[in-house]
């Protein structure tokens, strides 16, 4: 199929729209007139006043799949008070993902239903008449049907399809004020394309053929900001010169970069033994920041990271304290650099039922990063032996330009020098001082003590009484082999998991260390650590693994598990 010329989608847009309008009952929404006397003009403006930013994941992307629409992924539907509450936790922006393509007709009209269309509007307008700045995109699209743009006998198909989406959406929302900022695609790839250079070109055509649609459709797309992604979203140097060229060559200064950010995979999700946010996981992150401030910002193009967050969100694969170094840091860097964040919450983090945020610490540390930052230290872990004399316990200090200010047990400011030290960024916890804290020493006690500095959110020290764990012979299947394990306070920070010959056993064999949850779970309450399915799947049959345990406290365990058929053994 040959995509229609585009002064034909132009017409066809306002063909549905003049249809929609005389079926549209009496009292239905129409685009509100809102004053822009005080509003950014310039795309560099419109982005710096989007920050900080936050994504309404899980409702109008969720009308992708299955039956439900907006609700279907356990999200409640958004009311006229919803973004009240969002711009009271101290957003001054939301991206709405929208996947369309479940309620857009056939060819060669591709006409998007009225109804998905009124309510995309509706909820737009709740949003801007709560004083956020909104961006909607096309989301779930581009793995459902966009992907496929590489294909010959599909091209044309999904370029006409991309093309009507556009034209529908630019011209129901022309006459929207600059608050409103259209971004064309979500992290699309394509599928059977000969490699990075087909893949740009083909985000090229996209890119451009969005960008002849609005700037053609009339009203206030003129200068409307656009925010183009690169190929997956993705901030590999090369992504990023290939959409710094695009747009070098649309030649339009309200032009907007974009790409999303999830960390370092491996810390990301505790697999290959990043257990921790590690000086490589710090550099890479602030590498990062740096390549897209020189990519685009030196250059006079703004950034919006469209998506940011860890992808633990679900199973708590990283350690407490690692994860909020990371969202400090984070934040630190997108305030450093001018570029603009959007936090990725799909309902794992703002409870859309209660109205209220599920972990109130992480959005403190986020919300703490946008105006300053936050000192750390080397762990939030202090482990004490209940089987040996207290001794004294240090941690490293990171002050991030900050100064120790003072500590803290309960509702007491400790005394220096008495209870603790410092020297430098060492800090030390003398041994009567836990004791205090441990009080009967209890295996898997804990007190918690709290470090303040100079501004910035304080640092909690999660101070443990333990024992040596120990686990246990297992049998099972390949369904799963659940390992009685007495932690004694312990926590698992991960597992190696070895052939004979020291090669990597696992559902990722290039690394000796499999995935945390995915390949290994720890059940603290009822004492068992689980292989799953997935981990001994993947294992060759007959051929012993050897294991390694790794506690957080510093202990090691040794195991071995052999998979036969179906049959699954373990040994201590």
């Amino acid at each position: 199929m040959k995509r229609p010329p585009l002064k034909k989608l132009v017409a066809l847009a306002a063909g549905l729209a003049l249809t929609a309008s005389l079926a549209a009952p009496a009292g239905a929404q129409t685009a509100p007139a809102r004053s822009q006397s005080d509003a950014p003009t310039s795309a560099a403006e419109i982005v710096a006043a989007m920050q900080p930013g936050w994504n309404l994941g899980n409702s109008l992307d969720a009308q992708c799949c299955g039956d439900g629409g907006e609700t279907a992924w356990g999200n409640p539907r958004v009311d006229d008070t919803f973004f009240d509450d969002i711009k009271a936790e101290g957003f001054n922006s939301v991206r709405i993902p929208v996947s369309w393509g479940k309620y857009t007709g056939p060819a060669p009209d591709y006409t998007i239903e009225p109804e998905t269309m009124e309510r995309v509007q509706e909820i737009v307008d709740f949003a801007l008449d709560a004083d956020l700045i909104v961006m909607i995109n096309t989301h779930h699209d581009s793995w459902q049907w966009i992907e496929h743009l590489a294909q010959p006998a599909k091209h044309d198909e999904v370029l006409a399809q991309f093309d009507a989406t556009w034209v529908q959406i630019a011209d129901t929302f022309k006459d929207y004020p600059q608050e409103l900022v259209f971004e064309p695609l979500n992290e699309v790839g394509f599928k059977d394309t000969s490699g990075v250079d087909e893949d740009h070109r083909l985000m090229a055509e996209l890119n451009s053929s969005f960008h002849e649609i609005v700037r053609s459709s009339g009203g206030n797309n003129g200068d409307r900001l656009l925010v183009l992604e690169t190929i997956y979203t993705r901030s590999d140097q090369v992504h990023l010169d290939a959409l710094a060229a695009e747009i070098e060559a649309l030649d339009d200064p309200m032009l907007a970069a974009s790409t999303h950010n999830y960390g370092y995979w491996p810390f990301s999700v505790n697999v290959a033994g990043t257990t921790t946010y590690s000086t490589e996981a710090r550099e890479l992150l602030e590498q990062d920041f740096k390549t897209q401030v020189d990519t685009f910002v030196s250059q006079g193009i703004p950034v919006v990271i469209g998506e940011y967050g860890l992808l633990d969100n679900y199973d708590k694969k990283v350690e407490r304290g690692e994860y909020l170094k990371f969202f400090e840091h984070f934040g630190y860097l997108a305030r450093t650099t001018g570029i603009t964040t959007m936090w990725w919450d799909n309902g794992t983090h703002f409870d859309r039922f209660m109205r209220e945020w599920r972990d109130q610490e992480q959005f403190d540390y986020i919300s703490t990063s946008w105006t300053t930052r936050s000192g750390t230290a080397s762990s939030d872990l202090v482990f004490v032996d209940a089987t040996s004399k207290i001794k004294d316990k240090s941690v490293t200090l990171n002050l991030n330009g900050l100064k120790f200010e003072k500590l803290r047990f309960g509702n007491s400011t400790l005394r220096a020098g008495k209870d603790y030290t410092v020297k430098g960024t060492r800090l030390t916890l003398k041994k009567e001082l836990l004791k205090r804290v441990l009080g009967d020493r209890d295996l898997g006690a804990t007190g918690q003590l709290q470090v303040h500095f100079s501004d910035g959110m304080p640092w909690n020290l999660n101070v443990i009484s333990f024992a040596a764990s120990a686990v246990e012979d297992a049998a099972g299947t390949n369904e799963s082999l659940v390992i009685p394990a007495t932690f004694n306070g312990n926590q698992l920070a991960t597992m190696e998991s070895v052939y004979d010959d020291g090669t990597g056993a696992g559902f990722h064999d290039w690394t000796t260390f499999p995935e945390f949850w995915d390949d290994f779970r720890p059940d603290y309450e009822d004492g068992t650590i689980t292989l799953t399915k997935r981990y001994l799947d993947s294992l060759k049959d007959g051929e012993p693994v050897s294991l390694t345990f790794h506690l957080r406290s510093g202990q090691t365990l040794q195991y071995t598990v052999t998979r036969s058929g179906s049959a699954v053994t373990g040994t201590a």
